[in-house]
């Protein structure tokens, strides 16, 4: 009986054992065995946080190693493995390493390390990068690389069309040149200087001397005078429409009038001209540039290509019917866009004319039908007349100073597309909707003077509204102002010189 009871402890201890042995029962400070390696690190005896320390350090290690990135011909981007975002991918292999010989049932333990005794264990450490740094990286340097395709283009002299050809391209690929890096850095780096490619796409220019020989027919053609333009609008119209002429568009391709002239600058060819600004007529850089717009938008409608975007001005303009006229401003973000909607490129003609005159035409390939002809109407829905006056007294101006700006009648109106073939009507479309504002007659005058029975007189004047009488007293002061002015300089003319006395011949005999 003693005999079975001593046999049955022993097997009760020995299954202690073997449930013991199959739980993982490791601190974290307890020592990796004997002949545990991390790459070349030696585990041996190091607690779990002294070996996350030694292979931290060891990855580390690397972070000032130089990755190549070739771009095109003798270029490339050099970086270090840490600007790139290099980490330790496997930090889990230190848990394993700690449990080797100790996590599993006995024969497993015992088996572990037994194998440690004949050969030593080597995890291998992994290394990962950061995507978005290396893309961040090749969006941010690599553009300095590329060389875009030039594509074919017209040109149009002395009504003779020539034709340049285009020069292809060579463009880095972004996401390829980010995955093509990324692959190399994870799968095939030796931790040592790298280099790899970047992935470069040539990129083909669009058109050729076939496609573009045709591009020979009116598709729409429209002409404004500014013939009662000063000098400073009227080489602002002529500067715009320079800026503007010239473009070849490919099918798809979208046009904006206030990129093609702009900025609004002396250096680009700019002076300073009348313009509307909330209501008022005042002189900025460039102004007349909207009857460039204008006269282009209604080109456009006549070729019937898709506008995009097109904003009417906010008071009425003289140059075009209502509903007509396609404003662009940078201060109020208006701009004039289209988009070459045909299967063919489009040219853009722009000419101005001695008799200023100016004249867009667009040249395409015709594919509407001879029989079809495009009116545009425009259509008066209101009209609204300014009855009062407004006077503005200017302390800061002389008496006599008096700036007088019309009234501008408001308007709503339509433009209205009328398709007729072979002269009668098929359809009849709205195009647009415009509201022009209206603003009365207004005068600015000076009253500033020492004078009082002046100031009295120029104040009385104000009072009854009226600009044309505000305008008689301003002009007599102004009058008596350049009188007294003419008189003060002639006084103060030195006397007219006297011609030196000649020497008289002397008495003949003498």
């Amino acid at each position: 009986m003693l005999k079975v009871r001593g046999r049955l402890t022993f097997i009760a201890t020995l299954m202690v054992g073997v449930l013991s042995m199959g739980m993982t029962v490791h601190a974290e400070e307890e020592k990796i065995e004997s002949g545990i390696y991390a790459d070349q690190i030696d585990l041996s005896g190091l607690t779990v946080s002294e070996a996350r320390s030694e292979v931290q350090a060891y990855v580390d290690s690397f972070s000032d190693l130089q990755i190549t990135l070739h771009a095109v011909d003798d270029q490339a981007i050099v970086t270090t493995a840490s600007e790139i975002g290099l980490k330790w991918a496997n930090p889990e292999i230190i848990d394993e390493a700690a449990g080797l010989g100790k996590d599993g049932n006995i024969v497993q333990c015992y088996k572990a390390l037994k194998d440690l005794e004949y050969s030593n264990k080597i995890y291998e450490v992994e290394f990962d990068f950061d995507k978005e740094k290396i893309r961040t990286l090749i969006e941010e340097q690599s553009a300095q690389y590329n060389k875009e395709a030039v594509d074919a283009v017209l040109t149009r002299t002395d009504g003779v069309f020539r034709i340049e050809e285009g020069q292809s391209g060579i463009v880095i690929d972004v996401n390829a040149s980010t995955e093509a890096v990324y692959n190399y850095l994870v799968n095939d780096w030796q931790g040592e200087a790298g280099y790899v490619d970047l992935a470069v796409t040539v990129q083909e220019p669009r058109g050729n001397a076939e496609d573009l020989a045709k591009v020979t027919d009116v598709l729409g053609t429209f002409t404004t005078s500014y013939s009662t333009s000063n000098g400073s609008r009227s080489a602002n119209v002529a500067n715009g429409c320079k800026l503007i002429d010239g473009h070849t568009l490919y099918p798809g391709d979208e046009f904006s009038a206030y990129e093609a002239v702009s900025p609004f600058s002396q250096a680009n060819g700019y002076y300073m001209a009348a313009s509307y600004l909330n209501g008022q007529v005042v002189d900025s850089l460039g102004g007349g540039i909207c009857q460039v717009s204008t006269t282009l938008y209604n080109a456009v409608l006549r070729a019937e290509l898709e506008v995009t975007e097109r904003y009417n001005h906010s008071m009425i303009v003289t140059y075009v019917d209502p509903s007509a006229d396609a404003a662009i401003a940078e201060s109020s973000g208006k701009d004039f866009k289209f988009v070459n909607n045909t299967n063919y490129p489009i040219y853009i003609e722009g000419i101005t004319t001695p008799d200023k005159q100016i004249t867009f035409t667009i040249y395409g390939v015709e594919t509407r039908d001879s029989n079809r002809e495009v009116i545009y109407e425009s259509v008066v829905l209101e009209r609204n007349v300014p009855e009062e006056e407004i006077i503005y007294a200017n302390e800061s101006l002389p008496l006599g100073y008096c700036s007088v700006q019309s009234a501008h009648v408001g308007y709503k109106a339509q433009l209205w597309k009328v398709v007729k073939v072979n002269g009668v009507e098929v359809s009849r479309e709205q195009i647009n909707s415009s509201s022009y504002n209206k603003s009365p007659r207004n005068a600015t005058v000076g009253t500033a003077t020492a004078d009082p029975e002046a100031y009295n007189a120029i104040m009385a004047a104000i009072a009854t509204n009226s600009i044309d009488q505000v305008k008689a007293v301003a002009g007599a002061y102004q009058a008596q102002a350049d009188a007294a002015a003419a008189q003060a300089a002639a006084e103060q003319q030195p006397p007219a010189p006297q011609p030196e006395p000649q020497p008289q011949p002397a008495p003949e005999g003498e």
